[in-house]
């Protein structure tokens, strides 16, 4: 007699430590998140899309306000933004990171306090700036010297907004080249070096009515380590005590940005959020104390970590090819849906789902469907052999960055979001159709 042998998965092809803490597996090879099967939500709002697990969102909201709870928590709009994101994050007592007058609009008439929101840009527009003070909003971070004539005129002798400046403390941080803000040469921020910062502030002092309460510090994004941060603390406690020296104003806030990092692989290293909070609170003190200055209030801004590990997108095998030695998994979705990889070279962990596996497992590059040979989601990757057209592919960590910057390329359409929470599935935002096309081309 013959004992069958099972195909052998590599040690993390069945981990599960990057999926939202709700992920259960199931007896026939599929997930279920928040109690919701996701084969099952496939085949009901189609593919590709996004599964957002609301109770992971609200939970990592709830963690950063564990960790920071003498401090201003502000979600990073850019990251993911819904009408539902800007409940969850209110109910939750978190405040708002926006980038533009469409984030700002949409959060406010979707019932956010605007004073708990804080614009900011490189280069805001007229319309940016009108929105922001007809709205309400509560700090605007200026970015440029040339904004805070404009900032002041649009504001008017008898009006009144709180701002802060966003300063380079000269950090390098961040996951790739094209996410370090912290950096001199690059176009965020005002640098401390060539005396940018100091200029800026100067004639913010001369404008009665602009505020400024604080200061606003950014390094990158997808960073793991806490020594940046606390290198750049100190540079800027630094600049706030030459403030005080120059024009006798001890401000009252320091806004050290986001950029926290997140595993999107099994194995890869995160922002250890607690030692972030520790150490930062700590240094903070340490620095004021050494310069005699008050303790300001501490704001931070986290998008990714929020937002990240709560989504799965989900696609579907179109084809499977297989040429020059490699193995191409074609799916129907792509860069119009997930430019990151493309952009940054970010690599995800797919997962097949729905069916248990007949075969081994073998090297294999996920594709998308767009006409670009860099329309890559996942390069040599883990998947069963067998992969076929009509297979269910899971991928973790998709919550963040990847909606938000999708695109319209070849009119595909950009794929729905779908909330599961306590074993429902609900519809947040619908695919986008032909129709929509269509009523954006008026011209004929």
């Amino acid at each position: 007699m013959t004992t069958a042998v099972l195909p052998q998965l590599p040690a993390d092809a069945d981990d599960l430590s990057v999926w939202p803490a709700s992920t259960t597996r199931l007896p026939d090879g599929g997930l279920a998140v928040a109690g919701v099967c996701l084969t099952e939500t496939a085949d009901r709002f189609g593919t590709p899309a996004y599964v957002l697990d609301e109770g992971e969102i609200r939970a990592r909201c709830r963690m950063y306000r564990d960790a920071f709870p003498d401090a201003d928590v502000l979600y990073a709009a850019k990251a993911f933004l819904s009408r539902a994101m800007v409940r969850w994050i209110d109910e939750e007592g978190l405040g708002l990171d926006v980038c533009s007058a469409g984030e700002l609009e949409l959060a406010v008439t979707a019932g956010f306090p605007p004073e708990q929101i804080v614009l900011h840009g490189n280069a805001k527009s007229p319309h940016d700036i009108e929105t922001a003070l007809r709205l309400g909003v509560g700090r605007i971070v200026i970015d440029s010297p040339s904004e805070i004539a404009r900032l002041a005129a649009a504001v008017g002798p008898k009006g009144h907004q709180k701002v802060m400046v966003r300063v380079v403390p000269g950090i390098s941080a961040g996951g790739h080249e094209k996410i370090r803000t912290g950096t001199e040469g690059q176009k965020f921020g005002l640098s401390l070096t060539d005396g940018s910062a100091q200029h800026a502030i100067a004639r913010i002092m001369g404008q009665p009515q602009l505020q400024l309460t604080g200061l606003h510090c950014h390094i990158g994004s997808q960073i793991t380590s806490v020594k940046p941060y606390l290198a750049a603390l100190r540079r800027v406690v630094g600049l706030m005590a030459r403030i005080r020296d120059t024009h006798g104003v001890v401000l009252p806030e320091l806004d050290m940005g986001g950029g926290h990092g997140i595993a999107y692989r099994p194995g890869e290293p995160a922002l250890d959020l607690t030692a972030l909070a520790r150490k930062l609170r700590a240094e903070l003190i340490e620095s004021c104390a050494a310069a005699g200055l008050t303790v300001p209030r501490l704001i931070i801004e986290p998008g990714r970590a929020v937002a990240g590990p709560a989504g799965i997108a989900l696609y579907r095998v179109l084809a499977v090819k297989r040429t020059g030695g490699r193995v191409f998994v074609a799916v129907d979705g792509g860069m119009s849906d997930n430019p990151r990889p493309a952009l940054y070279g970010v690599r995800y962990a797919p997962r097949l789902i729905g069916r248990r596996p007949d075969a081994a497992t073998c090297q294999a590059t996920v594709v998308g469907r767009h006409c670009e040979a860099g329309d890559v989601l996942a390069a040599d990757v883990p998947l069963p052999a067998d992969v076929r057209p009509g297979d269910l592919l899971a991928v973790p960590v998709a919550g963040a960055y990847q909606l938000s910057m999708a695109s319209g390329y070849n009119l595909v359409g950009r794929p729905p979001v779908v909330a599961v929470h306590n074993g429902r599935a609900r519809l947040l935002m619908r695919r986008e159709s032909l129709d929509d096309f269509r009523s954006r081309d008026v011209g004929f």
